[in-house]
């Protein structure tokens, strides 16, 4: 392979910061043939390539089934904590690379209907002994088992560890990355299937998986007001002063001043930091979201219509696997398309939640339907 090519490919890491993650540390899983790309660069070609990356259109970000075309999808929350990431990762000298191949793949396991229906698979998944469900472990699993057809993709550690430990739901003021081998990555990956407080164990490997971690919060915190003042929620008078006045009351303030602190608390430490101010801001701003605008994003009522949607959905499946029923659809759309390896090594139960999280909105919808007709 010629060197040069190699070289101009890889020429930006010359200038990285000594805390910042070179391609040639990547880990991977199995040896992988040889690649103009940087390790890291290739592994943002895998993920887009995904069907799970193409499903992103249609799955919830906040909001579902709101007749309102400029609300925000889960795609387009993944492509702006790229952008917030990469922008800090930048400013830091860090991998850009790694920082974008995290971003684009750390909500590919989200299921129908956002976090609500995260939480109802959760409960089916305990209930039928299958471990905790949360979208950043199933974001992995669906690149290290159910892409490429129950195959899996050969994604370096490094990013697919960014992608466990992306929890934007969890804020501190100083994010330090925690070394890690390759087994012990798999360990915090099997051990989340069966750790309560897993999520609060997940520290990144690298800084860049750090910096995705606060840009997912960056992301989501300002755009969903915005979201919710479009469809009426909230008022912008409603955003308290004392939040106001540290951050800003638009998306664009609240993102830029988020980020300019981040990078000038950050620059030439092995670690992500903010200032004490604008850390008190995020958690006030976050709890009042969760006040105004996440606990009411759908009704008690909505809800109840979802937990009997899913555990319909997840019944009938079932039922249709376990009677072989190969008209079906998740015969016709997900069984017939997968190795043989996936289906013997995956109890029924784990198949219908792989299948049950892999839907966007609008085919849960359709199984749902066609159980009910």
């Amino acid at each position: 392979m010629n060197s040069k090519i190699i070289s101009n490919m890889i020429k930006g890491e010359k200038l990285i910061s000594p805390f910042a993650t070179k391609s040639s540390s990547a880990i991977r899983l199995k040896v992988d043939k040889d690649d103009i790309r940087p390790a890291f660069f290739h592994d943002t070609d895998r993920i887009i390539h995904t069907d799970s990356y193409t499903r992103y259109a249609d799955k919830t970000q906040v909001f579902s089934n709101v007749d309102n075309d400029n609300i925000s999808r889960r795609f387009i929350h993944v492509q702006l904590v790229s952008k917030i990431a990469r922008t800090i990762g930048r400013a830091l000298n860090l991998n850009e690379d790694l920082i974008e191949a995290i971003s684009l793949g750390h909500d590919l396991g989200h299921v129908p209907f956002g976090h609500v229906g995260e939480k109802i698979l959760n409960d089916i998944s305990l209930k039928y002994n299958q471990g905790y469900f949360r979208h950043n472990v199933q974001s992995v699993r669906n690149l290290m088992v159910l892409e490429n057809h129950g195959k899996g993709l050969n994604i370096t550690i490094q990013v697919l560890d960014g992608i466990l430990c992306h929890n934007g739901e969890l804020v501190g003021d100083k994010y330090c990355p925690k070394n890690k081998s390759k087994d012990e990555f798999l360990v915090d990956y099997e051990q989340s299937y069966s750790d309560a407080n897993g999520d609060l164990k997940l520290i990144p490997m690298t800084l860049e998986g750090c910096v995705v971690r606060i840009s997912d919060v960056i992301a989501y915190i300002g755009r969903d007001i915005e979201d919710a003042i479009k469809l009426g929620v909230i008022k912008k008078e409603d955003l308290p002063n004392e939040i106001v006045d540290v951050l800003g009351s638009t998306n664009k303030e609240i993102v830029n001043n988020i980020v300019l602190d981040i990078i000038n608390n950050s620059i030439d430490k092995n670690y992500i930091s903010m200032s004490s101010n604008i850390y008190d801001a995020i958690n006030k701003l976050k709890n009042f979201n969760y006040a105004n605008i996440y606990n009411k994003a759908n009704s008690s009522d909505t809800i109840k219509h979802y937990k009997d949607m899913f555990n319909n959905v997840f019944e009938n499946c079932l039922k249709q696997l376990k009677e072989k029923e190969h008209e079906s659809l998740i015969y016709q759309n997900f069984i017939d398309n997968m190795s043989q390896e996936y289906l013997e090594n995956n109890s029924l139960e784990r198949i219908v939640i792989d299948y049950i999280a892999g839907m966007t909105d609008d085919y849960f919808i359709k199984e749902y339907n066609t159980i009910k007709k």
